[in-house]
């Protein structure tokens, strides 16, 4: 039992405690609170007023930067914005102030309480008594993880240094969605175990699952489960594991091996395949010998100890961002098969072979575990077809030429404690002019992306999770590596002779999109995801006005244009510069379409409206 001090006498109850008691993390303090309150608001005004959750007018006698928002009770927020590319608004945390109701005649004062501002524009922003309770629990949570980010913050020079699996837990999350780290489910203690901001270092325990309930499937030479097992354990893990088996009278022939979340296992495998567990359909094994270290998706593990083996991908029913992070069934059977079709283009195609150098993380083997009732009842909640499996995905490390190392595209958002900008200290290390180096960024990511696209109908979701820049050893930008496929692989719905030879079990679990709403998927992962928020800091931080920045992007697409002319025909059907686009939106999904209710499928991003191309010219 934990050690609680004696309760206080009545005279101390009002005393808060004390900073050092133990109970309390470190970083929650006022001052560090404080500043992630005002910042986490800020990005709240700007990202409901993008998705036109709110509509802010201009304040009486500004000067075109100084907007107002009226609350429930008549009160007013008031504050400075910059409007940038996509119509999206930039606000400035320093400004925001709030101004009593009348009949008040109260001079505004200084305001940055993202739990106020919820409690006093609920009507305003149309939220229902549920979705509001969830909703604070979200925002408190990912207040929590903020803090103990800066808490604990490194200066870019620091950053830059990092290994790939180590910047990781320094990245502060999803830009565009404004609760990005609620993580439902979670508790404080496991948050300190598991999220990828605390960094700890793990080490994963594996199951045994029979093979009546499990199946595997592998790629590229993984076709069977020895030969990952050979190369993903030691040949002692690999005895102890079978020993165990055979102590229970069990045959190991007759069962897959993986991994599996300690979380998962006391939260869901235990309660939920109680049945199976008993029967000796699972059985627990102990952990491996390697050390592990949580990534951003926070489900996916890199192997620290021996960086060449895979990564590892497991389910946890967490709910956090748009949806609860398990591992759908389906998509983890297929995983190794759509990957071997995507390779299968990128491998028969010079431009991406040979020029691009275009890297696919191939998730290359998976075991699924069915759940003897839950996968009979697709009307059930997605989230209980998404219960236990494995995804084993290619550790980047294996595809790095000497001096190369990867960042994830997130990483460019990042600014330190100091003000400086991460992708700043890395232009000042590549010794090239801002412009330049933002050449070469956009050479590196957007041929292969717009190869993928124009000539086989298929698009990545590119966001900055996902997407992963490669840089040479001078942090100049050469060539891009990907991720995910099976989560963020699109393909046209219009019929195109590449898809000709596309296996069934692929094209059974892609998705599949209307030829022009494809485009949507770079414009809404990289260009409305990342790029705009890229395009502020490289104005703001490496003096390349927002204009410029968006000019270089088109360039570099008309670029890739004039090399392939045959393909005029595919640049109109996906046409990447029309005067407007779709405005996806993520975080009036949460508020107003789904909310936190459960349902049968995954939900997705909905469309409000259309914003301007910054793209497009006349």
């Amino acid at each position: 039992m934990p050690n609680f001090p004696a309760a206080p006498d009545s005279a101390d109850a009002a005393v808060p405690p004390s900073p050092q008691d133990p109970r309390i993390p470190p970083e929650l303090t006022r001052p560090t609170w404080d500043l992630a309150c005002r910042r986490l608001l800020a990005k709240m005004l700007g990202e409901f007023a993008y998705e036109e959750i709110v509509r802010p007018l201009p304040a009486p006698a500004s000067r075109g930067d100084a907007w107002t928002l009226t609350l429930d009770d008549g009160g007013r927020l008031g504050f400075r914005a910059r409007r940038r590319a996509y119509g999206s608004w930039q606000v400035d945390p320093a400004t925001m102030t709030l101004t009593a109701p009348p009949p008040s005649t109260e001079p505004a004062t200084a305001f940055g309480d993202p739990f106020r501002f919820l409690v006093r524009a609920r009507t305003l922003l149309g939220l229902d008594g549920s979705t509001l309770g969830h909703l604070v629990r979200e925002l408190s949570a990912t207040l929590a993880a903020d803090a103990r980010i800066d808490h604990t913050a490194l200066t870019a020079d620091l950053l830059a240094d990092l290994d790939y699996a180590a910047l990781e837990g320094h990245q502060t999350g999803h830009p565009w969605l404004v609760l990005n780290k609620g993580r439902l489910g979670f508790s404080a203690a496991d948050t300190a175990s598991w999220a990828p901001e605390a960094r700890t270092r793990q080490r994963l325990p594996w199951l045994a699952a029979h093979t009546s309930l499990a199946e595997y499937r592998g790629t590229g030479g993984l076709e069977e489960p020895a030969r990952l097992y050979s190369a993903e354990l030691d040949p002692v893990t690999r005895a102890v594991f079978d020993r165990a088996l055979r102590d229970r009278g069990l045959d190991p022939l007759g069962y897959l091996y993986l991994p599996v979340h300690p979380w998962q296992w006391d939260e869901i495998v235990l309660p939920l395949f109680a049945p199976a567990l008993a029967s000796g359909a699972l059985v627990p094994l102990p952990a491996d010998l390697d050390v592990r270290l949580p990534q951003q998706s926070i489900r996916t593990f890199l192997n620290l100890t021996r960086p060449d083996r895979h990564t590892v991908k497991l389910p946890l029913a967490v709910f956090n961002t748009m949806v609860w992070r398990g591992l759908p069934t389906d998509l983890t059977r297929a995983a190794p098969a759509v990957t071997a079709w995507v390779r299968s283009l990128r491998d028969a195609d010079p431009f991406l072979r040979d020029e691009c150098r275009v890297i696919l993380l191939g998730e290359v083997a998976s075991v699924t575990v069915r759940h003897p009732v839950y996968d009979e009842l697709p009307e059930v909640p997605y989230q209980y077809r998404e219960l236990l499996g494995a995804i084993w995905r290619e550790p980047l490390t294996r595809h790095l030429a000497p001096g190369e190392r990867g960042r994830t595209l997130a990483s460019l958002l990042h600014t330190d404690p100091r003000g400086r900008s991460f992708a700043a200290e890395l232009v000042a290390r590549s010794g090239l002019t801002p412009a330049v180096w933002l050449r070469h960024l956009f050479t590196a990511l957007l041929p292969p992306l717009l190869h993928f696209l124009y000539r086989y109908g298929t698009v990545f979701s590119p966001h900055g999770e996902n997407t992963i820049v490669v840089f040479d050893e001078n942090d100049v930008p050469v060539r891009l590596a990907v991720k995910d496929f099976v989560d963020d692989v699109n393909v046209s719905r219009e019929p195109l002779p590449e898809h000709a030879e596309m296996p069934d079990d692929v094209r059974a679990v892609l998705l599949t999109e209307p030829a022009d709403f494809l485009p949507q998927f770079i414009h809404s992962g990289l260009f409305v995801g990342v790029f705009r928020y890229l395009s502020a800091i490289c104005e703001e931080r490496l003096g390349v006005p927002e204009d410029e920045f968006w000019a270089l992007v088109r360039a570099e697409i008309l670029r890739y244009q004039a090399r392939f002319p045959e393909l005029k025909d595919r640049y109109e059907l996906f046409d990447l510069l029309s005067e407007q686009i779709a405005r996806l939106c993520l975080n009036r999904n949460r508020l107003h379409e789904n909310g936190y209710r459960d349902r049968p499928d995954r939900p997705h991003a909905v469309v409000h409206g259309a914003v301007p191309n910054p793209l497009h010219r006349s």
